[in-house]
This record gives C-alpha cells, structure tokens and sequence, in this order.
C-alpha cells in the first residue's frame, strides 16, 4: 500500500474540510472495512470514521495498516488476526464483541475476506447474532474486471490458481464452461507459467493483466491468452500485484446432426459424462439436450 498516483491532495486537511474533526463513535460490532488497494486517496471518509472510533482495528499485518493509519493521523489501537492465528484470536475477538466492543476488519489492501482471512470471524459473529456492518470501497479484483474491457455482464472470481501446474490445468478446466469473465490473482513470478496453462486449456481467448492498479506504474496489458503468455515468457516477471482477466468461451450454435457427429465421436475415446461436458461447453447447448441425445447414441451401439 502506497501513497500514489493521479490524487496528490493532502488527505488529511481533506478529511477535516468536510466536517470530521472528530469522528463519531463507531457502533458495536464487527465492521468490515475496505482499504486501498495501492493510492491511499481511495479511502472513504466513513472508513476512516470507523477506524479512528472503533475500540480496536484487526490488521493481516499490523506493520502494512499502519501505513495507512499514520497517513490520516489515526491511533485507534491494531491487533493482528490472519490465518495464522485465527483459531487462537477468534476467542479473544468473540468475547469482545459479546461486550459490545467496535472491532474494525481491514485487509492489507483492499476488501476483506476477497481472497483474505476473515471468514471465520464473519461466521462466528453472524451466528452469535452480533451486528455486522460492511463499509465498501477498492476491490482489485473488480478493477481488474472493468480495466480489462472485457465482458462485465456476468463473472467468476477464482482466487488465486494452485501452484502446481497439474492442479493449475485441472482447476482451469473446471473453470472453462462458466458463462463470464473469469478473474484470478496471481504471483508475478507465477504469471507466464499461469498463463500458458489457460491457454493451453481454455484455447486463445481474450484477456487482460491488470498490475499496480491505482499506483503510479498502473499497467493494463491487453491481448489474447496466446500472446501474453508469449510476451511474459519473454520479458520476465513484472512488479506488482498482478490481477488476470480472462474472456468467457465464445459460444458457436450447431445443427442436430453437427451435434449428433461430435458428441459420437466424443463418446469413442471418453466417458459419457466427459463427452457431454465437452461437447455441451463447445456447442452452447444445453447439457440437458446432449445428455438425452449421448444416451440415445450409446444406446444404438451393438454389443460387443
């Protein structure tokens, strides 16, 4: 988290203009607070009403947060709850909350529990009946998105791939019938390595590497899976955090008995189920529809 980019006013005395000399109380409960995911102009006046009042803000990294806390002059006390410690915090955080104590969760950047510790708290608080309040703001994964020019209407937020790449293949192929744009985060040093395994499972889509967004070196590299996965082969790992965004599959229509010779020749070399998946995913027809006709296909098979 850094202070840069367009914005370059001076945070605090913006704060203060607009009526917040003092913040107000923050109700009890556990407050979900989104933090910039890079420029620390991104942050709304009610998070840092939040986080100047609440009774304790819970930090992945104290050390991170405090950066943003020192930028609006805030003192508001910083414990540190990440996947590390959670099973032993989530006790002490309980009992607090119980109390009626305000305790503010923010993410190293961004929004919480995308992609980051927190769920198991929001869980707990929820079933205990405590109130829970969320304050919105930056999200790289829906910057991404609406950088990358790609379709919007309809899409999937995948994490982070597995590092491996037989588990990275098999979760990209999970992944390539859902109909809208697929984002995932990923390493630098990762990257060429991810983005050749989407190609070579979800062929040559359009896509877009989002880096350093809202900072000064913000980078969009737009282009085909094939292409980027060339040109990160080539140049090495960037810096930054990195954010891909990846097309949906381009749906071509076939007659019934285009249909009928791809899913038989499907069938010949996989499992019913294989070969329905396959062939529904390439032909945009209902899996419904290639199911019934896969069946009538088997069935007309001699016996052997």
């Amino acid at each position: 988290m850094q202070d840069s980019g367009p914005w370059n006013g001076d945070a605090r005395k913006t704060y203060h203009a607009v009526g917040r000399e003092q913040a107000p109380d923050a109700a009890g409960g556990l407050h979900l607070v989104a933090t910039p995911i890079g420029n620390l102009g991104d942050i709304t006046l009610r998070a840092l009403d939040v986080l100047a009042s609440a009774d304790a803000i819970l930090c992945e990294d104290t050390r991170v947060t405090r950066k943003l806390l020192s930028r609006y002059n805030i003192s508001t006390p910083s414990l540190v709850y990440n996947d590390h410690n959670a099973q032993r915090m989530l006790p002490r955080l309980m009992k607090r909350l119980n109390e009626g104590n305000s305790l503010a969760l923010v993410t190293d950047a961004g929004t919480p529990l995308i992609s980051d510790p927190g769920y198991r708290l929001v869980e707990a608080t929820i079933a205990a009946d405590i109130p829970l309040h969320m304050l919105p703001g930056a999200s790289a994964a829906l910057a991404g998105l609406v950088l990358s020019g790609l379709p919007s209407d309809g899409f999937f937020f995948a994490g982070f791939p597995p590092t491996r790449t037989t588990a990275r293949q098999k979760r990209f192929a999970e992944l390539a019938a859902i109909p809208g744009s697929i984002i995932f985060f990923e390493s630098a040093r990762r990257l060429a390595a991810s983005l050749s395994d989407l190609h070579q499972v979800l062929g040559d889509r359009p896509a877009a590497i989002a880096r350093e967004i809202t900072k000064l070196h913000e980078e969009v590299h737009r282009g085909s899976l094939g292409t980027l996965a060339k040109y990160y082969a080539e140049e090495g790992a960037p810096r930054g955090e990195i954010v891909i965004t990846v097309a949906p599959p381009t749906i071509h229509k076939v007659d019934n008995d285009t249909l009928r010779a791809k899913l038989t020749d499907a069938l010949a070399g996989q499992s019913l189920r294989d070969a329905v998946a396959e062939v529904s995913t390439e032909t945009g027809r209902a899996r419904r529809e290639v199911y019934r006709l896969a069946l009538e296909i088997s069935s007309e098979k001699p016996d052997t």
